[in-house]
């Protein structure tokens, strides 16, 4: 009979804090496989296959019986029952099943993904936009304006109906190195030779720079993508400890490390560290599949309690934006029933620690409520 935690646990409503679209048009085999590979930003060798992974079994695990199949079936028969339903229908499916009420959707990669009205159509739930930075840059750089003043206007615009700022400085460079503020005259020689070159892609450190300071201006949470993502993104580089001088200067602004793996006890320090440092598993969760249980224990081990949050970060297929929450619930599940066992924990005291990281931090942070 399951527990009162164990009941708790599945049926608690989440809010999904940071995530993207799913897809709109049906993929071929090949790329739903490379949909289930967030590190190889090329296809996948010939001899590979994503279902042979963590996040493949726990596609076959938990999806399959939402489809009509028996769990952990084989990788044939889930692809053959999954092509004769739409991606609108499968999005459906899973986007509901997963009990998210809010998603927080970062729309700074939108090409054949679900936007905010589309998501909130097919998930049933409410949505807000997260403005992704360096997209707010590109956009400035097109102007015909003077650079910061066009970056500026522009990110007051979309914030003004956005939840939360995100950067992708993870990508363009890393942590380590200069996170001051550059002065005016920097910022305008950067984004002259930035417009000279005509490269569409924002990879100048002092714009870089200058996008974090105006977020930490506008007073809205502010992501930070942290750690494990596809190998554009130098992993050493990414580690949140660099972040530590920017942080000290940060003030009042919500700072948000989004993913951390495999740095979430470093995040947990910074999370106890800094009053306004924030940080969740998300997308590590999907990948580590079976094994996302202990990385929800590393999570709980320095953080404070009112500091995590839940997000699947799933992007692409349907599946990941229900496989987040359902290995959420089953590892937390299995945390904290360790914890209580061993009588270290209350059961009460546990199902109120689920409650903030489900919902009530992102209630908080993010004014939701």
């Amino acid at each position: 009979m399951p527990t009162l935690l164990a009941e708790h646990i599945e049926n608690v409503p989440l809010v999904d804090h940071h995530v993207h679209g799913c897809w709109l048009a049906a993929p071929d085999r090949a790329r739903f496989e490379n949909g289930l590979n967030e590190a190889n930003t090329e296809p996948l060798a010939d001899f590979d296959s994503a279902f042979d992974s963590q996040l493949g079994f726990a596609v076959r695990a938990h999806c399959a019986p939402l489809l009509g199949l028996p769990r952990h079936v084989d990788a044939d028969t889930y692809w053959s029952r999954r092509s004769r339903h739409s991606e609108d229908a499968l999005a459906r499916l899973f986007l509901s099943h997963a009990k998210v009420s809010d998603w927080l959707v970062d729309t700074g990669f939108g090409d054949g993904v679900a936007d905010l009205d589309v998501v909130a159509d097919l998930s049933e739930g409410y949505v807000h936009e997260i403005v992704r930075l360096e997209s707010v840059a590109e956009a400035a750089a097109a102007a015909d304006e003077d650079y910061a003043s066009a970056f500026t206007r522009i990110l007051e615009e979309r914030a003004a109906t956005a939840i939360a700022t995100k950067t992708i400085l993870a990508y363009r460079g890393g942590f380590d190195g200069d996170l001051t503020e550059p002065t005016a005259a920097e910022v305008a020689q950067a984004a002259s030779r930035w417009r000279d070159s005509g490269a569409p892609r924002l990879t100048d450190r002092v714009l870089l720079r200058f996008g974090l300071y105006q977020a930490l201006r506008l007073g809205k949470p502010l992501q930070f993508h942290v750690g494990f993502g596809d190998r554009d993104c130098d992993l050493h580089k990414a580690n949140p400890l660099y972040l530590l001088d920017f942080l000290r200067t940060s003030g009042d602004t919500p700072i948000m490390l989004l993913h951390c793996y495999p740095y979430e006890r470093e995040a947990g320090y910074l999370a106890q560290a800094f009053n306004n440092v924030y940080l969740d598993g998300g997308l590590a969760i999907n990948y580590l599949g079976a094994r996302s249980a202990p990385l929800i224990g590393r999570l709980l081990e320095m953080a404070p309690f009112r500091k995590i949050l839940y997000s699947s970060d799933a992007f692409g297929p349907a599946e990941l934006h229900y496989l987040g929450a359902r290995l959420w619930r089953d590892g937390l599940r299995c945390v904290l029933e360790g914890f209580v066992a061993a009588r270290q924990w209350s059961e009460a005291d546990a199902i109120r620690v689920i409650d903030l990281i489900a919902h009530g931090n992102a209630n908080r942070v993010y004014a939701l409520a």
